[in-house]
């Protein structure tokens, strides 16, 4: 099984899309591989690719949806009050079609849609959302670093070796030196753990309908 987790960004910022690749093993989740700068073609070539011979997760940090008329989704609004029962920051949540979210929001659903119409191998999607899926996790003497991982390298650190303890193995130093690097790996364990039958996310909005057709972890 390969579990794949995206840290998406809008289509014109492909600088920090990163796409990192894990192989579960037992109850490891193994790295392979990391992408940046990722396309759509680059995405979409690699999962299709993936499928062909693996049964593939992908875990995406971006709204698969939007709610008509604007404003929160329902998924949206429970997970903001999570994450601030947590500690977080509750902005950290925006409406999809917030004007600094809405291009952001349009790749995902482009990209799903394209996954979609392809049938050929099926591909399981979930929305996460990265930041959750360590800070409900990690030790609460670590929120500062939660919420400063993005700014600051030394805060990063502490979420690298959180994702190592909480089972991804093999990772590269490397990962550090970029908060989508890390938040692409935290999409991998909010995957992982919400398609796990020996796992269960911390989190998860199930209520799929026509217009929300993918459930919401972390």
């Amino acid at each position: 099984m390969k579990i794949i987790g995206i840290d998406l960004a809008g289509p014109a910022n492909h600088k920090d899309t990163v796409m990192t690749i894990f192989e579960k093993h037992q109850d490891q989740l193994v790295f392979e591989s990391y992408c940046e700068n990722a396309s759509d073609s680059v995405i979409l070539s690699t999962i299709r690719e993936l499928a062909s011979t693996h049964r593939v997760i992908v875990g995406m940090d971006a709204p698969l949806s939007y709610q008509d008329g604007g404003g929160d989704r329902p998924q949206d609004k429970e997970m903001r009050n999570l994450i601030k029962s947590y500690g977080m920051l509750g902005s950290s949540i925006m409406p999809p079609t917030l004007t600094r979210m809405v291009y952001l929001t349009l790749r995902g659903i482009a990209l799903t849609r394209s996954l979609r119409i392809s049938e050929d191998f099926p591909i399981e999607i979930v929305e996460v959302h990265p930041g959750a899926a360590i800070g409900t996790r990690i030790d609460p003497a670590y929120l500062k670093d939660v919420l400063m991982y993005k700014r600051e390298r030394t805060s990063r650190e502490v979420m690298f070796h959180a994702l190592v303890e909480m089972g991804l193995v093999h990772l590269p130093m490397e990962l550090v030196e970029s908060s989508h690097r890390i938040d692409s790996c935290a999409a991998a364990l909010a995957a992982w753990h919400w398609v796990d039958e020996n796992k269960q996310p911390v989190w998860c909005w199930n209520k799929t309908c026509d217009r929300h057709p993918y459930e919401c972890c972390c």
